[in-house]
């Protein structure tokens, strides 16, 4: 298994994990898993203003430096392939924005099934209560025109100096749509609440509405917190203090 070690030891690169390693040994560890179409370098730049700790974006197949593989459009997929290569250091939180909290929900259920260390914390953000039914079309039935209107309709769109670019543009649509495929593929299996505190966030004009956050509580045993902070799907983007502030603390 490949693991992410503390420095000083030797092990092989991970292709899940991209992270920048601090000068001093971590203190804490946390696993952002980004939103669909996300990179996790957007999230690997928080670490500059959280002291101690070492921040790893998680990187899926089909983006990043692993361009030349294939996208997945299964989530479970996904879960246990991290899970076959990565072993979380402790004591260590999950974040996952989006697409990306149910990914993190899910890795954290399979790491109960493998008797695995948990998170202290799993944080998700601007994503419903899994159990919660999905209404959206699917993505598979849409045009590449009419997945660039779905997105910016629903989560704010892709930034006008990406859409712009048509050769970005051709790089960057299929890795949407991969990532909304698996989001259409996934079905919710009921089970146990999980034994780890939850927090959860998202923004006030978001479209995700507060009640489908409030829904999380029905996932853990332990504290289920609900936060909104100003702004829409991607509220940290125009001030990242204030969520930057939550995921800095210990509890």
């Amino acid at each position: 298994m490949t693991t992410t070690s503390p420095p000083g030891t030797a092990t092989r690169r991970n292709p899940w994990l991209t992270g920048r390693p601090l000068a001093q040994p971590p203190e804490r560890h946390l696993y952002c898993f980004p939103h669909s179409g996300g990179f996790p370098g957007e999230y690997v730049r928080w670490g500059q203003q959280l002291p101690g700790t070492q921040v790893y974006g998680v990187c899926l197949p089909g983006r990043g430096s692993r361009t030349a593989e294939p996208p997945s459009t299964d989530l479970g997929t996904v879960v246990r392939e991290l899970l076959d290569a990565t072993e979380f250091v402790a004591p260590y939180d999950l974040f996952g924005h989006s697409l990306g909290a149910l990914l993190a929900y899910e890795v954290t259920r399979e790491l109960i099934a493998r008797g695995r260390p948990l998170p202290e914390r799993l944080i998700v953000s601007a994503f419903p209560a899994p159990h919660l039914p999905r209404h959206a079309a699917r993505v598979s039935d849409k045009t590449d025109a009419e997945l660039v209107t779905d997105l910016d309709e629903r989560y704010g769109g892709i930034p006008p100096q990406i859409a712009a670019d048509a050769d970005l543009m051709a790089l960057l649509l299929p890795v949407f749509r991969a990532d909304l495929t698996l989001l259409d593929n996934h079905r919710h299996k009921e089970g146990e609440p999980l034994p780890v505190p939850l927090d959860v966030l998202g923004g006030e004009a978001d479209v995700v509405p507060v009640e489908a956050l409030a829904q999380w509580k029905e996932h853990s045993t332990e504290y289920v917190r609900v936060r909104r902070f100003p702004g829409g799907h991607f509220y940290f983007r125009d001030d990242p203090v204030p969520l930057l502030t939550l995921l800095a603390r210990r509890t």
